[in-house]
């Protein structure tokens, strides 16, 4: 059954449940929004409506492993929402998987991150096919990046925040369709980590703007980086799964 459209005047944090980012034709134009499981009906919300939260049943500790370093300090406290169903914890992915996008676009979809603000560090992650974690993104580097998501794809990654508070991602979808028009989009993703009223998101409407090739390093965590898709890390246990979206371009 097809998922309705959510009233537009909706707000909502979603904190537990299934939900995924994607592109959609909404009344013939390309754009991004969340599908929402969590709700009966099903339904597609704008993402200027809906706050990702990770409650404090995400709350972990870095381990020891020296692979996942990246995240922080042995022992630092962190929010993750893994790439693995976890109860209580909302496990938001991505899927190009709508029908008319699926049916229209040639081969792929380019998501691209222009920036992030937030209040400490923030990745998206995967495990290798041999458990090694590779970065999706990653806001103490250099962006815009891109990362290529093939048509009619489902994918879930690792979340993480090494501080609490709201995060803003400045996203864009782009694709090029079978007619040979390109069509994108660009909207804010809104999550919340840790405690707080995480519906003082809404409240967060705009991200600097920063050229290309400025990429500065510190303070609220507006930078971001690499690409690649697919799979979990349940902190401190390997899990592999198959790599299903692969590297667009990554700058160093």
């Amino acid at each position: 059954m097809a998922a309705a459209p959510a009233p537009p005047d909706a707000q909502v944090v979603i904190a537990d449940g299934h939900v995924d980012l994607g592109p959609r034709f909404v009344d013939g134009k390309w754009t991004i929004q969340l599908r929402d499981d969590t709700a009966d009906p099903v339904v597609w919300r704008p993402l200027e409506n809906v706050v990702v939260q990770a409650t404090g049943k995400a709350e972990l500790s870095v381990p020891a492993d020296p692979a996942y370093a990246f995240l922080g300090k042995t022992g630092q406290k962190i929010w993750v929402i893994p790439q693995v169903q976890q109860p209580g914890v909302v496990w938001p992915g991505w899927n190009t998987q709508d029908p008319e996008v699926a049916k229209r676009v040639d081969r792929e979809v380019t998501w691209k991150l222009n920036g992030v603000d937030g209040p400490g560090t923030f990745t998206l992650f995967l495990n290798s096919d041999f458990g090694k974690p590779a970065p999706v993104f990653d806001s103490r580097k250099p962006y815009p990046q891109e990362t290529g998501i093939d048509v009619n794809t489902h994918v879930h990654g690792n979340w993480t925040f090494s501080a609490a508070g709201t995060y803003l991602l400045d996203i864009t979808m782009t694709a090029n369709l079978t007619d040979g028009t390109t069509v994108t989009d660009r909207r804010p993703l809104r999550l919340h980590a840790g405690p707080g009223d995480a519906r003082d998101a809404f409240k967060t409407t705009t991200i600097d703007e920063q050229a290309p090739s400025s990429s500065a390093g510190g303070g609220r965590g507006r930078d971001v980086a690499v690409a690649g898709f697919a799979v979990l890390l349940a902190v401190g246990v390997g899990f592999a799964v198959r790599l299903l979206v692969r590297r667009k371009r990554a700058t160093a």
